[in-house]
């Protein structure tokens, strides 16, 4: 059973930093989709980022591509969001999620199998 611990969540103000790790085990799969959703309370989760280790161009949400980055230590199981020149309205809870990629290269599943227990991101104007 794969299991993933977040951290790193807090508050910043207005183009600051922040970067979240999600730390994983139990990985059984030969290849993964890794990613970061978010969530704001009344509304639904969106993707925010994604990386493959079977292969594909990393994604991003046109709303963070360019001050997010995501990527991956695969020695230490953890992948990672880099979130830079944050902005108020990317306040929200963010999860960590993986999934088996069976799909081929950057291609998941609608439906993500784990999932970390979030973090809150809130960025003060």
């Amino acid at each position: 059973q794969v299991q993933l611990v977040e951290s790193g969540g807090g508050s910043v103000q207005a183009g600051g930093s922040l970067r979240l790790s999600c730390r994983g085990s139990g990985y059984t799969a030969s290849a993964y989709c890794m990613g970061w959703f978010r969530q704001v309370p009344g509304k639904e989760r969106e993707g925010v980022a994604a990386i493959y280790t079977g292969g594909g161009d990393d994604y991003y949400d046109d709303s963070v591509s360019g001050r997010f980055t995501i990527s991956l230590d695969s020695a230490k199981n953890t992948h990672y969001l880099q979130m830079d020149n944050l902005k108020p309205e990317d306040t929200a809870i963010y999860y960590c999620a993986a999934d088996p990629q069976i799909y081929g290269p950057g291609t998941c599943s609608p439906e993500w199998a784990y999932w970390g227990q979030g973090t809150q991101v809130t960025v003060s104007s």
